[in-house]
């Protein structure tokens, strides 16, 4: 049984969920920094973004740097990528299929750009 449909079975058993809204189920699996803020959209958009704002996870399989690569957008612009040391475990589960979205966790005004923005890695069932 896949992990999504085992967590599913449990929050139901549990009457942690009513089955009407089990579709809906998205569970935080990784927080990361984003990588590359700085040579892309996030400076520019900055003042649009709010935390819990939903991002786009777009797998890159055939990008020259990173077999891994998972690309993070938000409304269409291109903010950045997961960090190479955070990205092989969530590419692996979007090359399987597996539902995999994102948000922003956190925005931090903050000198170095890897601190700037958090995003959160969320797994639907």
């Amino acid at each position: 049984m896949r992990i999504e449909r085992l967590l599913l079975a449990l929050l139901l058993g549990a009457g942690m969920l009513a089955p009407a809204t089990a579709q809906r189920v998205r569970i935080l699996v990784q927080s990361s920094p984003l990588a590359g803020f700085q040579y892309y959209g996030g400076k520019i958009l900055w003042d649009e973004m709010h935390e819990g704002d939903a991002l786009t996870l777009v797998r890159e399989p055939d990008n020259p740097h990173d077999p891994f690569a998972v690309r993070v957008e938000w409304r269409d612009q291109k903010l950045g990528y997961l960090p190479r040391s955070d990205n092989r475990a969530v590419a692996e589960e979007m090359d399987r299929g597996t539902a995999i979205g994102g948000r922003i966790g956190k925005l931090t005004k903050d000198p170095n750009p890897w601190k700037r923005l958090r995003v959160d890695v969320l797994v639907g069932l």
